[in-house]
């Protein structure tokens, strides 16, 4: 008796202490949070302007309260927003206090597109002032995105010890069949499109024909756009830049870099400094005042202009009614947001910017009514990301005009459905059966312990078909084709946003700025102001609305890095049961 009142007071003891830290640690970030929002930044004189490419690029970054704090179970991989990316390159050119900028590079956080979109900013930045920009790597390599990105720089210098990851472009797909069929489950298939690989990983163990060629001509748009780019920024050959990608740069570290002629020099950290400190006229061994792009941004302007026309800037980022964890777009919460702005007489534009592989049908259609109603009302501009394909496409397709970067993923304008069939895992492999009972011929219909019949299987592909018929109906009516137009380029195939401006699936290049200022060029309008829509969560809801799923993420993000991707890949790919308008595959680009 004596040992179990010990244990019961021992556990108590540890419930309370656990509590009381608990406690402390919930008012320790509170107090952090609340500091962090007092806090007014200050740009000190003869500071760099630091943009750090390896955080994750996003459209937006989030109010992240624990971005500080080394909390591994609540902080997430540190994201940067293009849309503070953009708004500090403009203020910094006519600030006095920044002499220049610093990119710290390695490996890109984004995709292709806001590799397009920085790089253009940066270009523009150069434009409207003479302060240079310093592109530097000291850690170990600095990918293919990180080296186009530098090329516009006034100077890149590595590290002796880093190597520029300069191969060409090649793209991987997981395929999942001859693991499913060893546990017993069948994934039955159907879908519209002969270039809808989505569905691939299930049925094949390599690529099929189709896919294989619709990723080599996205893959040699990609790369001939930045060959283009890096050409004529550095001065080489288009000819000499694929001989210097056969022979693999990828190995050469140092010196080797600069004697191809793809970096200017090598420089250890404390020559680095020197060279700040003369950019910014510090003298002696003093430090560099720096400041980020995220806090930079956050300096009130000094001229602050208002005005009463507002444009609408509303993303949308993720999956289309599909939540794994991360960003995803909820059909419902996306249309009434679009709705409220439709009714709102005091928004004069609205640009939606889109950044999907898409997702379910029906949460595409609802997203779509709501676009096109609003487009019938007001100039709407829809600006495309990294990617704005099938779903993505879909919601899209209504819009006045659609901006693209060369480099954005979109087009995939076919349908699929998956129904699994785990019939064989529980018979023969867990030795688990079922019986059925039922009132009529097909009220056991679409059940996932047995292959589909016949009837079912062709109710499905009708759903299908009409899916699709009305996807590219929406297409043809929202880009002045035909039918049979747009059906010929359809098929589920995917298209680089170079290719999709030639058969008209997009109708100019360009970015979100861009996007923005052709809205407001449309409606006439000389003053006006951004509003960007959904609003984001404060830090304290931030900090109260996380659940187990979201903390799971950021601990899983953190641990696993860059391949976490795969992990949410395959938990997307295995969720998946039922009709989507999705692209092919998850496209990630070295």
């Amino acid at each position: 008796m004596k040992e179990f009142f010990k244990y019961v007071l021992a556990t108590v003891a540890g419930i309370f202490a656990v509590s009381i830290i608990g406690v402390i640690l919930l008012f320790m970030i509170i107090g952090a949070i609340i500091s962090s929002a007092e806090k007014q930044v200050v740009v000190e004189n003869n500071s760099m302007l630091v943009l750090d490419m390896g955080r994750q690029i996003v459209d937006r970054a989030p109010n992240d309260p624990f971005e500080d704090m080394e909390l591994p179970f609540l902080s997430q991989v540190k994201s940067l927003g293009l849309d503070d990316i953009f708004t500090s390159l403009e203020n910094a050119a006519a600030d006095d206090n920044i002499k220049g900028v610093y990119l710290k590079l390695s490996m890109f956080g984004g995709g292709m597109a806001s590799v397009e979109e920085i790089r253009n900013a940066l270009i523009e930045f150069k434009k409207n002032c003479d302060k240079p920009i310093y592109a530097h790597a000291d850690q170990y390599m600095m990918d293919q995105k990180s080296y186009y990105l530098a090329t516009v720089a006034d100077k890149i210098v590595i590290h002796p010890e880093v190597s520029v990851d300069f191969r060409g472009l090649g793209g991987e797909m997981l395929f999942f069949r001859n693991a499913l069929d060893k546990v017993g489950i069948e994934m039955q298939i159907v879908r519209h499109g002969k270039f809808k690989a989505a569905v691939e990983p299930f049925m094949l163990d390599k690529m099929s024909a189709e896919n294989r060629e619709q990723q080599l001509t996205y893959m040699n748009s990609l790369w001939n756009h930045m060959l283009k780019g890096i050409s004529e920024k550095r001065n080489i050959p288009v000819e000499k830049l694929n001989l210097l990608a056969d022979e693999v740069q990828t190995f050469n570290k140092g010196q080797k870099a600069v004697e191809t002629g793809l970096v200017d020099e090598v420089k250890y950290k404390d020559q680095v400094l020197d060279d700040l400190r003369e950019i910014t006229g510090i003298t002696g061994t003093k430090d560099v005042p720096v400041i980020t792009a995220s806090k930079y941004a956050d300096v009130p302007a000094k001229e602050k202009k208002f005005s009463r026309n507002k444009i609408a800037v509303i993303y949308a980022s993720g999956d289309i009614g599909m939540s794994f964890g991360g960003e995803f777009i909820d059909g419902d919460k996306l249309s009434r947001e679009i709705r409220k702005v439709r009714q709102d007489s005091t928004y004069k534009a609205v640009v939606l910017r889109v950044n999907s592989p898409g997702g379910t049908i029906f949460d595409s259609e609802t997203i779509w009514r709501e676009v096109k109603l609003a487009a019938d009302e007001k100039t709407l501009v829809v600006s495309f990301g990294n990617v704005a394909a099938s779903g993505g496409y879909y919601i899209s397709c209504a819009a006045d005009k659609i901006l693209a970067s060369p480099n954005t993923i979109t087009g995939s304008i076919g349908i699929f459905g998956t129904i699994p069939n785990f019939g064989e895992l529980l018979n023969d492999k867990l030795g688990i059966t079922t019986d059925v009972v039922k009132t009529n011929k097909n009220s056991d219909l679409l059940t996932l312990t047995r292959p589909m019949t016949e009837v079912e299987r062709q109710l499905i592909q009708n759903t299908i078909e009409e899916g699709y018929n009305t996807f590219v109906g929406h297409v043809a009516e929202g880009r002045g084709k035909t039918v049979a137009q747009i059906d010929s380029i359809g098929q589920g195939r995917v298209w680089s946003g170079e290719n999709a401006k030639e058969i008209g699936l997009i109708d100019d290049f360009g970015g979100l700025k861009d996007a923005i200022a052709l809205a407001a060029e449309i409606e006439g309008l000389e003053e006006y102001r951004t509003v960007g829509l959904p609003a984001l969560p404060d830090p304290f809801q931030e900090l109260f609305k996380m659940g187990t799923d979201n903390i799971r993420a950021r601990f899983l993000k953190n641990e696993l890095g860059e391949k976490y991707r795969y992990y949410e890949y395959f938990k997307k790919m295995s969720g998946m049961s039922g009709v989507y308008a999705r692209m092919p595959y998850d496209i990630f680009v070295n």
